[in-house]
């Protein structure tokens, strides 16, 4: 394997608007995410990876999902998923379901606290996304967006 840094000294040119673009994408998630989350907290909500996770797993076959499935959708780490799967047990939101024949194997199920609280978060969080995203953008604009983001995926 070749651990020696790249050749600072090619020639490399890059559209000034797609450095722009990448920019506003860095800069403009963050910032979009902090007032969404701002919102819930001062509603007295959990963050939204709370709310992430659990319609996650409102979505999935009998509401159950392996932990690497919740990483999955959340795009998160493994060791961040994992705390977020142990506060959210520890709030009786998720239980955790191990395979008994290989204590490995786990499944994480929502359970009835985690539905109730789905359903009052979710006014909350929908208002800060069309406070803070909605708002900004008519409905062609956000179509567009979509578009253009899904070519990055």
């Amino acid at each position: 394997m070749d651990t020696t840094a790249p050749d600072t000294d090619q020639d490399v040119s890059i559209c000034p608007f797609v450095a722009g673009a990448w920019a506003r994408l860095l800069q403009v998630a963050p910032t979009l995410q902090a007032s969404v989350e701002a919102d819930l907290k001062a509603a007295g909500l959990p963050p939204p990876q709370w709310y992430d996770a659990l319609a996650a797993l409102e979505r999935a076959p009998e509401h159950s999902l392996a932990p690497g499935a919740i990483e999955h959708h959340l795009l998160l780490t493994q060791c961040t998923t994992s705390r977020l799967i142990d506060r959210l047990e520890a709030e009786g939101l998720v239980a955790r379901h191990i395979n008994p024949d290989d204590r490995r194997r786990q499944t994480i199920r929502l359970t009835d606290a985690g539905k109730a609280l789905l359903a009052r978060i979710w006014p909350v969080y929908a208002g800060a996304i069309e406070r803070h995203v909605g708002r900004k953008l008519a409905g062609d604009d956000a179509k567009a967006l979509i578009r253009i983001l899904e070519k990055l995926a």
